[in-house]
């Protein structure tokens, strides 16, 4: 065997499994190979200057890359179980924040301390949003920043890599059972391990369910979430979000009875682009360094549809949706909430005169024309439901920027150890369908990387 045990995934999972792993048995071999760059090279060409727009590089340094997709997010590690995916059902839900806690204890040690920990515990806001039919989640959330956040990921790397062999751009091809372990092929070569773990995150969807079909590991359908990402003054939400930074709220519509949430709040922060497997959608970011900081604060509100047999492709269909958008508006969509109700498409000049300063340059145009009736209908019931807790939510000048598209894996059977049916071989994070955030993707890489040890 080459190695003792191949990490495919250079994102949380697969950063943290490698940490545990040399913590506790600095003796073994460990390769982690990454389809993106090294940290260093991740650097996207948009400017807002001479490029404006995504150009397609053949791999996303947004998404991929040493630290996965969230290495350039705002950098939350929220620490419950009540959002972020599902990893307490496998290991248990004190044993899930255990290790979430250790997380953020490896993130003060390399780069995080001085950020802060906000909670929902005790706070009024609560209340406030039962009152409106709104239910504000529990949570702790540690927030790094986009650019603390950036330091953490440079001091893990510079803490491995003396200790485990990376290989950037290299893009395992397939994964095969051989006698005694695996073998994962790249057009570098072939390589094999002893022990397997798999963590590719959202955008190795597609990758991931072609393995699990060539093996004939089971799965089952999943969830899509489609939606927008709202921008608006900073100053409509500075209430929530000094006290909580990130507030999980979810509405479920009066219309259809479907749930309404916010995701990814970014005070004080910025709109981006982002490319999963050629289809441009919009994400946000947001920074600790006050210099970084804008005047406006973004958030998605997303609404999630799960499909009943015999539809299978959820991932197809939110793809689907995202397509039609960059169609028309060759890559993101931006409407003012105005128009949006007044059944008119937003133009330059109607943009130009709006009392907000956009963060990202998308196309002016009409979201009606894109995203189904069900879920425009939702996400309108969902910002008249918010202005009653934060006024000014509803005004005509809040940006809809479209689409955003949280894609999830075809959920993977594993078993209590993160296990597949072939001994040694282990598939975490969120390319596991399992979880949906960076907390639970570090932890379900400790998880794992403990029972190796055990072994």
């Amino acid at each position: 065997m080459n190695y003792d045990v191949i990490i495919i995934g250079a994102g949380p999972g697969g950063i943290f499994a490698a940490y545990e792993l040399t913590q506790h048995r600095p003796d073994l071999k460990v390769a982690v190979f990454e389809a993106g760059h090294a940290l260093e090279k991740r650097r996207c060409p948009i400017d807002g200057d001479k490029i404006k727009s995504c150009i397609g590089c053949k791999s996303c340094s947004i998404m991929s890359g040493f630290g996965g997709a969230g290495a350039f997010s705002d950098g939350k590690y929220n620490i419950t179980n009540d959002f972020g995916g599902t990893l307490y059902e496998y290991i248990g839900k004190t044993q899930a924040l255990d290790l979430m806690h250790y997380v953020d204890e490896i993130n003060l040690k390399f780069g995080g301390e001085g950020t802060k920990l906000y909670s929902t515990t005790g706070t009024r806001f609560k209340t406030l949003c039962i009152q409106h039919d709104l239910h504000l989640l529990d949570a702790s959330v540690r927030h790094l920043g986009t650019d603390i956040n950036y330091v953490v990921l440079e001091n893990l790397y510079a803490h491995l890599r003396e200790r485990v062999a990376f290989f950037f751009d290299t893009p395992i091809e397939t994964v095969k059972i051989i006698p005694g372990g695996y073998a994962v092929r790249s057009k570098a070569g072939e390589y094999s391990c002893k022990k397997c773990i798999i963590s590719v995150g959202r955008s190795g969807s597609k990758w991931m369910g072609a393995v699990c079909e060539d093996l004939n590991i089971p799965t089952k359908s999943n969830r899509v979430d489609i939606g927008v990402r709202v921008e608006l003054p900073a100053t409509v939400f500075a209430h929530l979000t000094d006290e909580l930074y990130e507030s999980k709220i979810v509405y479920r519509t009066e219309t259809y009875g479907d749930k309404v949430r916010t995701f990814c709040m970014n005070p004080k922060g910025a709109v981006v682009n982002e490319n999963t497997n050629g289809i441009i959608t919009v994400n946000g970011h947001s920074y600790e360094d006050p210099s970084k900081q804008t005047e406006n604060t973004n958030f998605a509100l997303l609404v999630a549809q799960r499909f009943s047999e015999p539809f299978k492709d959820s991932n197809g269909y939110g793809e689907s949706i995202a397509r039609l958008s960059n169609m028309l508006g060759g890559g993101v969509i931006v409407q003012r909430f105005g128009d949006l109700r007044r059944g008119r498409r937003t133009t330059p000049g109607r943009m130009n005169s709006a009392f907000i300063t956009p963060t990202l340059n998308a196309t002016p145009g009409d979201l009606s024309l894109v995203l189904p009736k069900r879920i425009l209908d939702g996400i309108v019931e969902m910002i008249y439901a918010l202005d009653k807790v934060a006024p000014g939510t509803a005004n005509d000048d809040t940006l809809l920027y479209g689409v955003e598209v949280k894609f999830y894996n075809m959920e993977v059977k594993v078993d209590e150890h993160l296990e597949t049916c072939y001994p040694g071989l282990y598939i975490i994070g969120d390319g596991s369908g399992i979880t949906h955030s960076l907390s639970h993707a570090s932890a379900s890489g400790v998880y794992v990387a403990r029972n190796i040890v055990k072994e």
